[in-house]
């Protein structure tokens, strides 16, 4: 037998053990024992390649497989919805295994529980736990070889659940039948049109599904879908932990706002532990520009004004408004603009000298007035990743007022307004990116959880203006 025979043949009889091991072979034919984790939300640190992305791991299929990046650490997040008990968690691990990982539980505050630290095995893994939570992520620490972290399935079962989720596919009834023939592990891929995954369709509607918890209008409310937070710049480096995270020094100059760690390293859990010069102190999110230069002077901004508005959809839609995930990136604007024309997403303006109007490129502002920016960030999500491989994928804008079908989750739409104490002849100025039409922005986001659903609740799906506080 060949050594590709020998590897689908082997395949195949690990489909059907773990296909026995989870749903069981014996007893009565009925209703299969359904994990609380398949078609949920999910999210990872990475993902290889568009075909291999975190969804895989939750779709109820023992041919697709999440597989991570080639480093360490590495993790895998689902969202259970709500907070639910939790009695055991099954991994269908591929032959690129954990060799160290831990599990770990949210109830949604942003605080995780460590419930079992193991090392994985070439195979199918059942951990017996007794917990509940809203949040279960795998979080693996070493790899077991040289290639990324790579499992089938990754599936959360909770005090007798049996009933199926809708919508849920079935579970395919034989999987000793051939398997995708995906070469395992994989070696990484140049091909530059990879195969698209499938939303996770259980939790991301594309239309109204029903009321979303939404506050009370206070009297004498501005009725407008806003709250904000103020976040002054915090300090400039050579750095883009979206761009090029892990490369200090590989990028342009960026100024950065909110949160005062941020790096080339920046991930979620640093941002967690960082501290914010923004208003409201809890929003550790991190916010970033090019650089403005006044010749070879750089220049920061004086004010840095972030608006969360529940707009750019019909009204029914934005009451349909949801929390971003944590650790969310968000990319607004094109750096690699080279005219200030439709691939150019800048506006530049004057602060109190509406009559110069605006434009795409640097514009010239009166004496006593402010240079002043503003950039709206995509707001329609896929549902399913917090990244994507060109950073923007992942999200889209509204079209004819609402969420295309690709991105059916309305999420707020962040719009940034830099205001700059410099004004006059704009011949010298420049970004670091280059000419004013270059203008881009980026959004890491590190919200707590439960603050963020709060204004989202209170000041968004209601249509009340808010200030930092989350309040009328």
């Amino acid at each position: 037998m060949s050594e590709t025979s020998t590897r689908v043949s082997r395949l195949a009889l690990g489909a059907v053990l773990g296909a026995c091991l989870v749903n069981g072979v014996s007893g009565p034919a009925g209703a299969a024992e359904v994990p609380l984790s398949q078609q949920r939300l999910v999210a990872a640190s990475s993902a290889e390649r568009g075909d291999l992305s975190p969804s895989a791991a939750v779709d109820g299929r023992t041919n697709t497989r999440w597989s991570s990046k080639f480093s360490d650490p590495q993790w895998l997040q689902v969202d259970l919805g709500s907070v639910r008990p939790i009695k055991k968690i099954v991994i269908n691990w591929e032959r690129a295994y954990a060799s160290a990982y831990t599990i770990q539980v949210s109830n949604g505050s942003g605080e995780w529980q460590t419930l079992k630290s193991a090392a994985g095995i070439n195979g199918v893994q059942t951990l017996d736990v007794s917990t509940s939570g809203r949040y279960v992520r795998l979080h693996a620490t070493k790899r077991a070889t040289q290639w990324g972290v790579s499992l089938w399935e990754f599936q959360v079962f909770g005090a007798g659940t049996t009933t199926t989720p809708s919508p849920t596919p079935s579970p395919s009834p034989s999987p000793s039948a051939k398997p995708t023939p995906t070469p395992t592990p994989t070696k990484p891929t140049n091909n530059p049109t990879p195969t698209p995954t499938k939303p996770a369709t259980s939790a991301t509607p594309t239309t109204p599904a029903g009321d979303l918890p939404k506050g009370p209008v206070p009297p004498g409310a501005v009725r407008v879908a806003e709250f904000v937070a103020e976040c002054p710049f915090t300090h400039r480096l050579p750095d883009d932990p979206i761009v090029m995270p892990g490369l200090p020094g590989g990028s342009h100059m960026h100024s950065f706002m909110g949160n005062e760690t941020t790096n080339a390293s920046t991930n979620l859990g640093s941002l967690l532990k960082g501290s914010s010069t923004c208003d409201p102190k809890v929003d550790l999110s991190s916010y970033w520009v090019p650089t403005l230069y006044n010749g070879d002077t750089p220049v920061e901004p004086s004010s840095a004004t972030f608006y969360y508005l529940g707009e750019g959809v019909r009204e029914e839609l934005a009451a349909q408004t949801r929390s971003f995930p944590q650790g969310l990136r968000v990319v607004a604007g094109n750096a690699k603009a080279t005219a200030a024309d439709g691939m150019s997403s800048a506006r530049w303006s004057c602060l109190h000298a509406g009559h110069v109007g605006a434009s795409k490129n640097f514009v010239t502002c009166p004496a006593g007035t402010k240079l002043e920016t503003y950039l709206d960030f995509p707001h329609c999500w896929n549902g399913k990743d917090l990244d994507s491989a060109d950073h923007k994928s992942h999200m889209s804008y509204p079209s004819g007022n609402a969420c295309p079908a690709t991105h059916p989750v309305v999420v707020p739409k962040l719009r940034m307004v830099l205001r700059y104490t410099i004004n006059g002849d704009p011949s010298a100025f420049r970004l670091s990116s280059g000419p004013g039409y270059t203008m881009h922005g980026d959004f890491f986001n590190a919200w707590p959880e439960a603050e963020l659903e709060r204004r989202i609740r209170d000041c968004i799906r209601p249509k009340v203006k808010c200030g930092p506080d989350g309040t009328a």
